[in-house]
């Protein structure tokens, strides 16, 4: 596996410097920047394998270059801000980050969380490409795994990366009532440190993305995907 490279965006110069180093030591590359429209030129010929984002940057903030970033890949997105509202939080994983570090934090931290988040992602990309399964039908919804594709009711649906875990995740335990903090522990990982108000945000939004999703809520306690037919191939 080769080494991966991580992207660094803070404008604070000391910041990108220690971060640089601590991360360099684990044997990473690194590519260290002051603004988002510095990333931005970067993403125009690189695709790091994960991306460490401060919020507040001169110009375009953390939470529009997610977005940016969010266009052509999925690699994971930590989020480092001064800022510790739980709003905030919460918008940057809406916004497709998997995951907010509160300044200040030990570099050590950071460190574990980015092996953690590089670690899952790889483990994803390697069952992409697993062909033992390739497609899975459940009444009108279809998941092509190996693509990462969702349809419903015959037409592709544009999902996100969490959505599209969500949904994977309940199409291998359906009929079963899943709690939200079993939900978050497999979408955003046992690590995360928000309320279960993500996973609400989260049916709301693929319920208005997928019209009929027979996607039941379980009061007091999480979801459930009903159906009477599902298949693998």
């Amino acid at each position: 596996m080769e080494t991966a490279t991580i992207g660094i965006v803070d404008d604070d110069a000391n910041i990108r410097r220690v971060l640089e180093a601590y991360l360099q030591k684990e044997g990473y590359k690194t590519i260290g920047m002051g603004s988002a429209e510095e990333g931005q030129q970067y993403l125009k010929g690189n695709t790091p394998e994960l991306w460490v984002l401060d919020i507040m940057l001169p110009g375009m903030d953390g939470y529009d270059f997610c977005k940016e970033i969010r266009k052509n890949s999925d690699a994971p997105i930590i989020f480092i801000s001064a800022k510790d509202e739980e709003v905030d939080k919460v918008l940057g994983l809406e916004l497709g980050s998997d995951d907010y570090l509160t300044k200040p934090f030990s570099p050590r931290e950071l460190v574990a969380r980015v092996k953690r988040h590089l670690h899952r992602w790889y483990a994803l990309k390697e069952a992409k490409n697993d062909p033992s399964v390739n497609t899975f039908y459940i009444d009108h919804l279809e998941i092509d795994i190996r693509k990462r594709l969702v349809y419903w009711r015959g037409q592709e649906v544009q999902v996100t990366n969490k959505e599209y875990q969500f949904i994977h995740l309940l199409t291998k335990n359906v009929d079963q009532a899943m709690s939200r903090e079993s939900i978050l522990n497999h979408v955003w990982g046992n690590d995360y440190f928000g309320s279960d108000r993500a996973v609400d945000d989260l049916v709301k939004r693929i319920r208005g993305k997928m019209k009929g999703f027979p996607l039941e809520t379980v009061r007091g306690y999480g979801y459930r995907l009903r159906s009477d037919r599902s298949v693998e191939k």
